[in-house]
């Protein structure tokens, strides 16, 4: 069964030209002028299976945040069909779900409510997620007082505690220590293990090849190519001629 699948996908976003005035907002609206827009995807087409994890590549701005925003539910498609069957977790910009006035163990609170977690359930996991962090007392420390790294770390154990069926990962990972990485490693096999599915992001071509079976690589919003990570990756470095993957 296919737990995402899109069929010629689409999302625009209107070319705004930065902050107007209100008075020139209103008067573009009632006069319907014509408003440029640019295609962050198009005409996008992929299926995940129950139980696959799907790397996605490309350069920066070609599409990748928009593609897991839309898994997500986060935004709508403009075009195309988009179905995502099961409970999705993301990980996408560091803070997302938090509040930096409130503490760390409040924001696992809130964090968990938005993945839909209940309260009850959070309690009762909310030891486990610290633990799992490596916090500490900083638990009881405003979020604003963190580094990325503890960021991280907070926001991915509440992510693998809520127990998705879908986990999105977007390139969070690289701002841990080694060893928490190898710690999320670990608890990421153990998520495929369980037959859930992966969509993961990352720069770091062995992360890609270790955890993904399949992989797509998208260039301004299309899909360039797809395939195994190994073979979509050797055609996107082959393209990629100033420097490393992006």
């Amino acid at each position: 069964m296919a737990v995402i699948e899109f069929q010629q996908v689409s999302k625009c976003f209107s070319r705004t030209g930065g902050s107007k005035l209100l008075r020139v907002f209103l008067e573009e609206r009632l006069r319907k002028r014509h408003q440029e827009v640019f295609y962050a995807l198009r005409d996008v087409s992929f299926r995940v299976e129950e139980g696959e994890s799907l790397a996605i590549v490309g350069a920066n701005g070609a599409g990748k945040s928009t593609l897991l925003s839309l898994v997500a539910g986060l935004t709508r498609p403009n075009e195309g069909r988009m179905e995502v069957n099961g409970k999705v977790a993301a990980l996408l910009e560091l803070g997302t779900g938090f509040h930096p006035d409130l503490t760390g163990s409040e924001n696992v609170f809130l964090n968990a409510s938005i993945l839909g977690l209940s309260r009850k359930r959070t309690a009762e996991c909310f030891d486990a997620i610290v633990d799992f962090s490596g916090i500490g007392e900083f638990i009881h420390q405003p979020i604003r007082t963190y580094s990325s790294g503890m960021v991280m770390r907070l926001a991915f154990s509440v992510a693998i505690h809520v127990e998705p069926d879908i986990l999105i990962i977007d390139e969070v990972l690289a701002v841990g220590d080694q060893a928490f990485q190898a710690k999320c490693f670990d608890r990421i096999c153990e998520f495929k293990r369980a037959g859930k599915t992966l969509l993961f992001v990352s720069h770091v071509p062995e992360m890609v090849k270790h955890l993904c079976d399949h992989s797509i690589w998208l260039e301004h919003g299309r899909v360039k190519a797809r395939g195994t990570p190994e073979e979509v990756l050797e055609a996107y470095s082959g393209h990629a001629t100033a420097g490393p993957l992006q």
